[in-house]
């Protein structure tokens, strides 16, 4: 993808760099990827996680020309403690459900494709007994 991309979408997404400077997150990568922004960090808390996403959501709600792979601690912490339960897929990412998100956006999202959304489903069935009834706040497991 051309440089002109690439800092056509940094500019449209500087508010959100911003703030993940301000709140202390650490890049480990922000490049291209296909037609989308890519940017991978770790926050450093959960609450801090879900403040960028508001953030990215201001921006643009659909965040269809950005990858956001970012990690808290707490999120990998909840991952592990859900997976030892029983409750969720080792090795997976969670995500804290947005207004006007669908598991196949969600899916959409972190795979490329919404037709497999019934992987987060089946990761979830702990907490979802419906593929369309998901809520806001709900933290979902995001297997690999």
């Amino acid at each position: 993808m051309s440089d002109a991309k690439f800092d056509q979408l940094k500019a449209k997404y500087q508010s959100v760099m911003n703030l993940m400077q301000q709140k202390g997150v650490r890049l480990d990568n922000v490049n291209m990827a296909g037609d989308k922004l890519y940017v991978k960090g770790e926050a450093p808390s959960d609450a801090i996680k879900n403040d960028i996403w508001n953030q990215v959501k201001l921006v643009d709600a659909s965040f269809s020309d950005l990858t956001l792979d970012l990690s808290a601690p707490a999120a990998v912490q909840a991952t592990a403690v859900a997976a030892a339960a029983g409750g969720g897929t080792a090795g997976g990412k969670t995500y804290t459900v947005q207004a006007g998100d669908s598991l196949g956006k969600i899916s959409q999202h972190f795979y490329g494709k919404a037709s497999e959304y019934m992987k987060i489903f089946d990761a979830n069935k702990n907490i979802l007994s419906d593929p369309d009834k998901i809520k806001p706040g709900m933290n979902l497991v995001i297997p690999d």
